[in-house]
């Protein structure tokens, strides 16, 4: 077994808001070092503009991915002429596209964004993982139509028991809420399997009070560490905290 495969997959969701800080400094650069001081092997992020007049009209995660060496690809779930935002996985293995597509659901007056997700198999020394990335809604009939949606055949697969399956992201839904409930009903909650009494407060970074950020998983996989990764530049690089987690295969 090579050394890769005897260590567990590591797996992080992160909300980079931008890239920009709460020092109101934009920065690829400094994500990608947030990145880097997870360990992680693949992370999903959200919030990321391509060729947006307010970014220098960067690729936001080429340019991460660039700086980690890494694969990458991006979905926009918003589309304004050439300005595109959504959302990204990144990965130090191989990624193949499975579904990358609009959501359901009609979004709230006060907050007009389409949402996407994105569907992926990567390649790891574990085998091959599936890997969903997604950034739900603010509205709550909006976010329930989404959760249903990404638990459907259509983004979870035919054979979503059988494979390592990882649905992460920033759902906007406190645990126990509706959108939750309609994924536990399909998925585990990796904080719930370890650390039942522990919120993992992602959001603000400034003082955490919610936990709207999640990694849940499906029977294939098993999670042996959960953590919020709070470093000094994590909590000035974005307003949410990346969420990470350790898995290896249940039947190890």
């Amino acid at each position: 077994m090579s050394e890769a495969a005897a260590r567990p997959l590591r797996v992080a969701t992160y909300n980079v808001h931008g890239c920009t800080g709460m020092d109101r400094k934009r920065s690829e650069a400094r994500i990608a070092e947030v990145i880097n001081e997870l360990a992680a092997d693949i992370v999903g992020l959200q919030e990321l503009d391509l060729s947006r007049r307010r970014s220098s009209g960067v690729d936001q995660a080429g340019l991460i991915a660039d700086q980690l060496g890494w694969h990458r690809y991006f979905h926009p779930a918003m589309r304004r002429r050439e300005e595109h935002y959504g959302d990204a996985i990144v990965s130090r293995y191989p990624l193949t596209l499975r579904k990358a597509g609009e959501l359901p659901g009609t979004a709230p007056f006060y907050c007009r964004e389409m949402r996407g997700a994105i569907s992926m198999h990567a390649e790891t020394p574990h085998g091959l993982v599936h890997i969903i990335n997604t950034h739900l809604g603010l509205g709550r009939s909006e976010r329930l139509a989404q959760a249903q949606a990404l638990t459907s055949r259509e983004w979870l697969g035919e054979h979503a028991g059988d494979a390592p399956t990882i649905l992460l992201g920033d759902f906007n839904s406190l645990p126990g809420s509706r959108p939750y409930r309609a994924i536990t009903r399909q998925l585990r909650d990796v904080r719930i399997l370890l650390h039942p009494q522990e919120s993992f407060r992602t959001y603000p970074t400034i003082f955490p009070l919610f936990a709207v950020d999640h990694l849940f998983i499906n029977t294939a996989l098993q999670p042996v560490s959960l953590s919020l990764h709070r470093s000094a530049l994590a909590r000035v690089a974005s307003d949410h905290y990346p969420l990470v987690a350790d898995l290896i295969s249940a039947s190890r």
